[in-house]
């Protein structure tokens, strides 16, 4: 069973930056990982994925070039370091898991298998 807990969300001001951090436990080492947010009534959407070995990594164009996902696979951890935060950025940060072998980069969050609990970051301006 693979579970996902993610740390670093706090309160920070516009133009800083913030380290998320996902700590998998489990089989995790062939499955693609990513992060997705979620803002008080707006819908769940994609951040950042990084495939299996790490050598892939897409974003969303409202994070790109702000943010960098990046996994650690000794500590089995993968991190979302976010810079030039600004008050939209502000959401419930989820990490997700999609299962496999030896997967890419996944933007669909309906293809990943395990979520963690979520961190809030607030952005004020």
């Amino acid at each position: 069973q693979v579970q996902l807990v993610e740390s670093g969300g706090v309160l920070v001001q516009a133009g800083g930056s913030l380290r998320l951090s996902c700590a998998a436990s489990g089989r995790t080492f062939s499955y693609s990982m990513g992060w997705f947010r979620q803002a008080p009534g707006m819908e769940r959407e994609f951040v950042a994925t990084i495939s299996w070995n790490g050598g892939s990594t897409d974003y969303a164009d409202s994070v790109k070039g702000r943010f960098t996902i990046s996994k650690d696979k000794a500590k089995n951890t993968v991190y979302l370091q976010m810079n030039s935060l600004k008050p939209e950025d502000t959401a419930v940060y989820y990490c997700a898991a999609a299962a496999g072998i030896f997967r890419g980069t996944i933007i669909d969050g309906h293809e990943y298998d395990y979520w963690g609990q979520g961190t809030q970051v607030t952005v004020s301006s």
